[in-house]
This record gives C-alpha cells, structure tokens and sequence, in this order.
C-alpha cells in the first residue's frame, strides 16, 4: 500500500499516483481512467482502450437496438476479377 496525498487542482482535488503504479496500469498521460466508490473505498479503474469496437460488438450492438435501425445493404455493383463472396447458408 502506498499513500498519496489529495491536492488543490484549478477547481478541482487531485490525487498524484506513483510512477510505479501508472506503470502496472499501463497508463500514460492524458488517458481517461473510472474511479468508483465501493463499499467505502475509492478504486481507479484503468480501461484498455481500443480504436475500434470488435465486429461482435456491432453486430450486438445492432442487434440491441433492433431490426428498424439496421444499416442498409450496400450494393457494390457485380463481382469484378476474382474477389468474390460465396454465401454457404
């Protein structure tokens, strides 16, 4: 356990975390981390933050919202060359 101290930032308190636990984290400047109130106690939670969702995620999330809010189909126009797309269902 390390203790840290809670400081006066423009309008705000700020709590200074120790190099070594900015680096377990994985953390760097600038990244946006959730602090939550549990049971009493104070916890940072670090997130793994990606560029994108997952296609597993899009499709959930399409699915969530229902059939009226599904993007329309896109028709590119007939295969050219030997990109071609075979549908086994």
């Amino acid at each position: 356990m390390t203790k840290v101290t809670i400081t006066l930032s423009e309008d705000s308190s700020a709590i200074r975390l120790p190099q070594a636990a900015i680096d377990e984290l994985g953390l760097k400047a600038g990244d946006i981390v959730d602090f939550v109130v549990r049971d009493g106690r104070g916890v940072i939670e670090a997130k793994r933050q990606r560029l994108a969702p997952s296609l597993e995620e899009i499709v959930a999330e399409i699915r969530r919202l229902g059939p009226q809010n599904e993007p329309p189909t896109v028709d590119w126009g007939p295969d050219v060359g030997s990109e071609r797309y075979y549908d086994h269902e």
